[in-house]
């Protein structure tokens, strides 16, 4: 396990999903899966979802989806998002931890679930949903900061969310948002 994995790990040991604020109590949740490809340069999986897709298309994202009413737990919506987008079965993500939770732009409390998975596992995009899956090293992210901030207002909420560039995918909006939580969890205080 690599350096990065362990300092991630070691810092969300104790985390716990939070509830949504009370403005959002009657609000449906989602669940994001941010996904880290473990090996010597671990990596960050993300998807470009397809842009026929009625919410988000075109738009790169993190696996995951609404919590629906069969879903025994968030964290049970989080492994079957992921299998449904990624192919990836849901036995095989390991659990790191919880960031904390974020507003989407669509009034849903979404929770980002930190998990690994092995660096041969194959990923089986749905052409339903993904157009695209790429992968971002974790060294790259640190070697090129976001040149560009945008302001997001959000149900009564301004939110500057950082902006990635990265062969040609722009990563912005509440993907960007989880992924500077990440980061920040990683560098701490």
């Amino acid at each position: 396990m690599s350096s990065i994995i362990e300092a991630i790990e070691a810092a969300l040991r104790n985390s716990e999903p939070l509830a949504p604020p009370a403005s959002l109590s009657d609000s449906p949740l989602a669940v994001v899966m941010v996904l880290i490809r473990e090996g010597s340069e671990p990596t960050l999986i993300l998807t470009q979802r397809t842009s026929n897709l009625s919410s988000h298309g075109g738009e790169v994202a993190w696996p995951g989806g609404r919590v629906d009413p069969e879903d025994a737990t968030p964290w049970s919506a989080c492994l079957r998002e992921t299998f449904e987008e990624i192919g990836i079965p849901t036995q095989v993500p390991r659990l790191l931890g919880v960031l904390p939770g974020e507003v989407s732009k669509f009034g849903l409390w979404v929770t980002p679930y930190v998990c690994t998975i092995d660096e041969d596992q194959p990923l089986l995009p749905n052409p339903d949903e993904v157009a695209s899956v790429f992968e971002v090293p974790w060294r790259w992210l640190n070697a090129h900061p976001p040149r560009e901030v945008e302001r997001l207002d959000r149900h009564g909420q301004t939110q500057w969310a950082p902006v990635y560039q990265y062969e040609g995918y722009r990563i912005w909006g509440l993907t960007a948002l989880i992924l500077a939580s990440l980061l920040r969890v990683c560098r701490g205080p």
